[in-house]
């Protein structure tokens, strides 16, 4: 299934994009697309009855915002350095372990909501990646095979990232990784059974038309489920929390000088095979 959330900021509705495309409103089978939804499977198959006999009511999509597809995200887990090819061009190391940081579940915007260029910005950053959703409570997972078994779905993320405050400014990553706008999800959580192999998609972004990244997720140095086992040894994962799982070369801090770091003003399209399209125009914060 494809699941989305729809409306303003702070008051969307589930909803569900059928085989057709069409728009269905699943306000009458559940409250939210939310931790509480993904851990409930008879609410789940209920869903999927319903999408089934064709009886969820049609939405009109013309100028509906398209939320964050999850609501109530606990946390943002993420993955530095992920792929062979962005360690390489940012001429670090292959780690001997996942670099994990984390992102305040506030920085989460819809896909196509505006992306604010922090003030005193110079080096904002694009990094198109693949979000799991968790689905089910990860506590000290010990096989692959437990790990995927403990996902819900995936969707794309838009990890935006400001190099000189994550970098230059001392201290951890938090600095440059947390500032308002900075996490872009959806447009779709797809679930788990729509994607076979997650080490199989592709990773496309744009900047003003323009490709930038174009990648693929058999480049990670530690695929999916090898992260979700991982970072379950380090603290307990939730459904409805996500895991942005790194991303490929093309970013701008691995280019030739002068860096093309965004600018107000700048479009910045992404998508993930399979997972929809993300569309963002960059203003001042």
């Amino acid at each position: 299934m494809k699941l989305l959330r729809v409306g303003p900021p702070g008051a969307e509705r589930p909803a569900l994009l059928d085989q057709d495309g069409t728009l269905r409103d699943l306000s009458a089978l559940v409250d939210d697309i939310d931790g509480s939804l993904l851990a409930d499977a008879s609410a789940l198959d209920r869903v999927r009855a319903a999408a089934g006999v064709g009886v969820l009511p049609a939405l009109d999509a013309t100028g509906l915002r398209v939320g964050p597809p999850v609501g109530r995200i606990g946390k943002v887990v993420c993955i530095g350095l992920n792929y062979h090819g962005h360690a390489a061009e940012t001429g670090q190391a292959t780690p001997a372990e996942p670099v994990v940081f984390l992102k305040a579940a506030d920085t989460v915007v819809g896909p196509d909501d505006t992306v604010l260029v922090p003030r005193g910005s110079v080096k904002t950053d694009w990094e198109v990646e693949l979000a799991i959703v968790i689905g089910r409570t990860a506590r000290y997972l010990e096989t692959d095979e437990e790990a995927l078994a403990h996902v819900a779905g995936y969707a794309v993320a838009h990890d935006v990232s400001e190099r000189e405050f994550q970098i230059e400014r001392g201290g951890t990553w938090d600095k440059g990784k947390n500032c308002e706008t900075f996490n872009p999800l959806g447009p779709w959580l797809v679930t788990a059974d729509e994607v076979p192999d997650p080490q199989a998609l592709g990773l496309r972004l744009w900047v003003n038309g323009e490709l930038k990244q174009d990648g693929h997720t058999s480049d990670q140095i530690f695929p999916v489920a090898e992260v979700v086992r991982y970072v379950s040894r380090f603290m307990t994962l939730y459904p409805g929390d996500i895991i942005n799982t790194g991303t490929p070369a093309g970013v701008a801090m691995g280019q030739p000088e002068p860096k093309p770091y965004l600018r107000p003003g700048d479009v910045v399209e992404l998508e993930v095979d399979g997972l929809g399209r993300q569309r963002q125009e960059l203003k001042s914060a």
